[in-house]
């Protein structure tokens, strides 16, 4: 009975063991089918459990603030915190100061050969994927450095960092650290090597041996500063144009740099072209037309450590643009997001911005003195993001036809009696698509947009037609591009413009007469600084785009995903309408991208390639409720 008994537990164990394997692979099969259903259905596959890549390494080549406020102590602080460790900070000290938040009592300068020491290590073992240099008080200090730049960017063993300098020259209170020896040679040797210098209004003005009294100044003496050897040179706009200068005129320029922290951005040619997605078109945040970044200049004196801080989180955010790129470049199927491998000089500028803004926002006393600008996190607030500016004199401009979307226009608070933009924007080629959609249930806006022809006699009679159709049918009708000719044709609602062909039309005066025409107005966007170009213009709606990948266009980002929609939605004045764009190829995805934040998803395929056109817009619809 005992050898039955234990054959019989035998046997039960080996029948339970069979189940549990049969029921672990069944899980596995299960798994497997489901994964190859979410890549069919979603148009992406699920993320398969990778190695964690290293971060990029920052380096600081600066001096130590003991108060914790500047130096090298606020470089480490933003590397970390801006980058959410994807950056790792090391740093190589210059010289020691003896300060708190009243001032400095003592300064040491470490031998130069210790300096080279340090360099030497960082460079052994942890080579940096950007540098960050800040003060350098002596012109041995600042021939040493400039000595290592040079065979950094001359090797042919290593790719070259990407350099930021900081010319620490002028206290906040305008007292000169450096004398004039140092400065040559900073100059000489150093800024030859620089992607980008962050000179603050007095040190523009020591570098260049003169005031700046207006917008024009700055940018006059930007692009001087430009000749110096620089890739790039930004004039922050910390300190007003009025600041430190008694014999200012009142005007709305001077007044606009009191009201703003405006920061002059100019780059060479060479430099912008790097990231540009098309080449031989301007956008409005490229560097080498100039641009004007700009803030609401909040009233606070705890701002030490902002140039610090500023440089080292342009130089962190550059970084963690190339980790992206240089993961794309090792298999397209990694975790690349769009608007992150996209960051180049001009998004590195505008993110560091934001995250500067948020930080003098939150600034608080310590001591008895000004208290240090805030480290927080990567920008996620539209409250701190900035705008780039066609001038920078006076307010912004007016706001295009301001629109809601369908959720705000339907939630038991809202007052607006803005119209409601649709849940969905079909995107079709010809007016006979046109003709079947406004006779279909739940369509409330349409884009046409079409390229197989330039000629404007064809181009104007199809908008016109287009239109007509729209009016009888109660639909709103948008033109892709062909601004000129919808205003022309009258009765259109709307005007959506891309980055190139929004830069035309700024340089041509057309956004006035959009203005004018009482147009609707929207935006694609697909980086951080195209993001502030088209929030500086006002428009109606802003579009985000690719969100997955798509076929519908030849499109030069990356997909953005689900977290840069969420970020987006974030980034843009909840008022503004957000439009997702790009592999939206089914109700199933329009939900999700409706839950990351989008109000409405512009739709080409799901629509048009539809067996039941009626059908497809109802679940579409319902998706995006």
């Amino acid at each position: 009975y005992h050898s039955n008994a234990v054959n019989a537990i035998d046997y039960k164990y080996l029948v339970d063991s069979c189940h549990f394997k049969a029921m672990v692979a069944f899980i596995f099969v299960s798994l497997a089918f489901l994964s190859s259903i979410f890549s069919f259905v979603f148009g992406f596959a699920a993320p398969e459990v990778q190695k964690m890549r290293p971060p990029s390494i920052v380096l600081t080549i600066a001096g130590s603030d003991s108060g914790g406020g500047a130096g090298i102590q606020a470089d480490l602080k933003a590397i970390h915190t801006i980058s959410g460790g994807s950056c790792h900070g090391c740093s190589a000290i210059t010289c020691l100061t003896a300060q708190n938040s009243c001032g400095v009592t003592s300064v040491h300068g470490p031998p130069v050969e210790f300096l080279r020491s340090q360099l030497s290590s960082i460079e052994e073992d942890l080579y940096p994927t950007a540098v960050k240099v800040g003060m350098l008080g002596t012109k041995e200090l600042a021939d040493e450095v400039g000595g290592w730049l040079c065979r950094q960017k001359e090797s042919v063993e290593k790719k070259s960092p990407f350099v930021v300098v900081d010319p620490v020259m002028i206290t906040t209170s305008g007292h000169k650290l450096v004398d004039d020896t140092a400065k040559r040679a900073m100059i000489e040797k150093v800024f030859p090597y620089a992607d980008l210098v962050t000179p603050n209004k007095f040190e523009a003005e020591e570098l260049l041996g003169r005031k700046l009294y207006t917008p024009n100044d700055v940018e006059a003496g930007a692009r001087e500063i430009l000749s110096m050897g620089p890739k790039a040179v930004i004039i922050k706009g910390g300190h007003s144009l009025i600041e430190g200068n008694n014999n200012v005129v009142a005007s709305d320029e001077a007044n606009a740099s009191v009201g703003y922290a405006q920061d002059y951005l100019l780059m060479s040619e060479e430099a912008a072209e790097e990231g540009k997605p098309v080449k031989d078109k301007a956008r409005l945040c490229d560097g080498s037309r100039g641009v004007w970044i700009r803030n609401d200049r909040y009233d606070s004196v705890h701002t030490h450590g902002t140039g610090c801080t500023l440089s080292s989180a342009i130089a962190s955010a550059w970084a963690m643009g190339q980790r992206e790129r240089d993961a794309v470049s090792i298999s397209r199927g990694g975790d690349n997001v769009g608007a992150l491998s996209a960051m180049w000089l001009v998004d590195a500028c505008c993110i560091a911005k934001a995250y500067v803004n948020a930080g003098i926002a939150r600034g608080v006393r310590l001591g008895t003195g000004p208290g240090p600008v805030v480290h927080t996190c990567f920008p996620n607030s539209y409250k701190n993001f900035p705008t780039i500016e066609l001038s920078p004199s006076g307010a912004s401009p007016p706001s295009f036809l301001p629109m809601q979307s369908y959720h705000s226009a339907n939630s038991s608070s809202s007052a607006s009696s803005s119209p409601a933009l649709g849940r969905i924007l079909p995107i079709v080629d010809s007016v006979e698509w046109i003709e079947q959609l406004v006779s279909t249930p739940g369509v409330e806006d349409i884009q046409l947009r079409f390229k197989d022809t330039s000629d404007h006699g064809v181009i104007l009679d199809r908008i016109k037609r287009a239109s007509v159709l729209c009016q009888s049918s109660g639909v709103r009708l948008w033109i892709n591009d062909h601004w000129k000719a919808a205003i022309e044709a009258g009765n259109c609602f709307g005007i959506h413009l891309g980055q190139e062909d929004l830069a035309s039309c700024a340089d041509a005066g057309g956004l006035d007469l959009i203005r004018q025409a009482g147009l609707a107005f929207g935006v694609s966007t697909h980086s951080y600084s195209e993001l502030c170009a088209a929030l500086g213009v006002r428009p109606s709606y802003i579009s985000l785009g690719p969100v997955f990948a798509t076929n519908s266009k030849d499109v030069k980002f990356d997909p953005q995903g689900l977290e840069t929609v969420r970020q987006w939605r974030a980034l843009i004045p909840p008022h503004i309408p957000l439009v997702a764009i790009g592999g939206i190829s089914n109700a199933d995805v329009a939900k999700i991208v409706r839950e990351a934040g989008a109000e409405c998803s512009a739709v080409i395929g799901a629509v048009t390639k539809a067996t039941d056109v009626k059908k497809a817009v109802e679940v579409l619809n319902h998706a995006m409720e």
